[in-house]
């Protein structure tokens, strides 16, 4: 489903942690880390392509979860012709998002990344919140920063918490 300007209705899902650092997924057979997104089908809101996309990228249930925020209004970015060789035909230019913020209410082993059959990450890590945008592809780095930036507003307090590593979940 593509929009008239040539953009596909997409959610951006960042899931943070009791010590507010983001859930980071490597794409699988790649080395490049990124947050949790995907499509929103015909006839589902935002919330619930949010939660299809969670489940399936990340194995995680709405009882796992709460939404502490999400973007007033859809954050565009365009994917260069070498990235969207299948979606060139219909004036395929990108993604329009609206992206969510979660705090992680159940356990690190609560997430599964082989919840579907076609897994998008091999290994998961927590992030400062504040991550290296230079990690991020280089034409999805503007929207990342705007969404980071927009919901940073609705992070509770942090927690007294001991210094988590900064250990790789990798997925047998």
């Amino acid at each position: 489903m593509i929009d008239r300007d040539g953009y596909r209705p997409n959610v951006g899902i960042i899931i943070t942690n009791d010590r507010n650092q983001v859930f980071w997924g490597k794409r699988v057979r790649q080395h490049a880390w990124q947050f949790p997104q995907g499509g929103i089908q015909h006839g589902e809101t935002p919330e619930q392509a949010m939660y299809r996309e969670l489940r399936e990228e990340v194995g995680l249930m709405p009882e796992h979860v709460r939404i502490l925020g999400r973007t007033r209004d859809w954050m565009r970015y365009e994917v260069p012709q070498s990235w969207s060789k299948r979606e060139s035909r219909g004036g395929y230019r990108g993604q329009k998002q609206i992206w969510f913020l979660l705090r992680l209410t159940g356990r690190d082993c609560d997430v599964c990344l082989r919840a579907c059959t076609h897994p998008e990450f091999d290994a998961w890590r927590w992030n400062d919140y504040w991550l290296d945008i230079n990690a991020v592809i280089e034409f999805k780095r503007e929207v990342y920063t705007r969404a980071l930036n927009e919901l940073v507003r609705y992070l509770p307090a942090q927690k007294n918490n001991a210094v988590c590593s900064s250990h790789v979940h990798h997925v047998a």
